[in-house]
């Protein structure tokens, strides 16, 4: 076992659960956050003994550092945590919109700001956003989620500045075809999506996990946005 300690916000389903099996799996020590208590403390349980839970709603900026306070040492930051937010142009739902803007572009500024005292002022530290090919490659629905990914951008080059040496980068999945989010789509949905890949094949969570792993880890690596995406702007 290391003595590294990492965060990983949204570490309770989907990518970024994965990515907390695999950091164990690597020696390493996990916080992992979820917004339902009992369900977080139950799946760090599930992970083990290196894992700790933390309950924490990051659409909730004002509560975001007393839920962090138990937090220790931290050598590395995941921020992971997103919705899914069908909405459109058309047909505006203003709540939704401002709760998924609130949670990625102000909720993780607050989390990094409500953890600097404790993260390692060094090279070895690193911090990962999570935004999103949708920024760039829109699809139904995505007014949102589009606008914040490019949001996402913005927020990593302010962060990758100012922390330095702390090294701060983001990555953008594409279409993750096993992810529980896009798996759950009808059949026939996730072909079309495929077929815009060369190969013919959408990346997997197994993709993503081992990009954000580099970046929290290597050394040279800062103020990077990284594409995992299966090459689908080529086509």
């Amino acid at each position: 076992m290391s003595d590294r300690n990492i965060v990983i916000v949204g570490g309770t389903s989907g990518i970024g659960l994965e990515l907390a099996k695999d950091t164990i799996a690597r020696g390493d020590r996990v916080v992992i956050t979820g917004r339902d208590k009992a369900r977080t403390a139950q799946i760090a349980a599930g992970l083990g003994p290196q894992a700790t839970p933390v309950a924490l709603d990051i659409s909730e900026p004002a509560t975001i550092a007393g839920q962090l306070a138990s937090v220790g040492r931290v050598d590395g930051l995941v921020l992971a945590a997103i919705e899914r937010d069908a909405n459109t142009v058309r047909d505006y739902g203003i709540d939704r919109a401002i709760r998924l803007v609130t949670l990625k572009l102000v909720g993780y500024a607050a989390t990094v700001n409500a953890l600097l005292d404790r993260l390692e002022p060094t090279v070895d530290t690193g911090i990962v956003l999570f935004g999103g090919r949708a920024k760039d490659l829109p699809y139904p629905g995505s007014t949102t989620v589009s606008s914040i990914n490019g949001g996402v951008m913005g927020l990593l080059t302010s962060l990758a500045l100012e922390l330095a040496p702390i090294r701060v980068n983001a990555i953008h999945p594409g279409i993750i075809g096993d992810s529980p989010f896009w798996a759950s789509k009808p059949e026939g949905v996730l072909d079309g999506y495929k077929r815009h890949t060369p190969g013919g094949e959408l990346a997997t969570m197994a993709d993503v996990v081992d990009a954000v792993q580099f970046l929290l880890r290597n050394r040279g690596v800062s103020a990077v946005n990284l594409y995992v995406d299966r090459g689908s702007a080529l086509l």
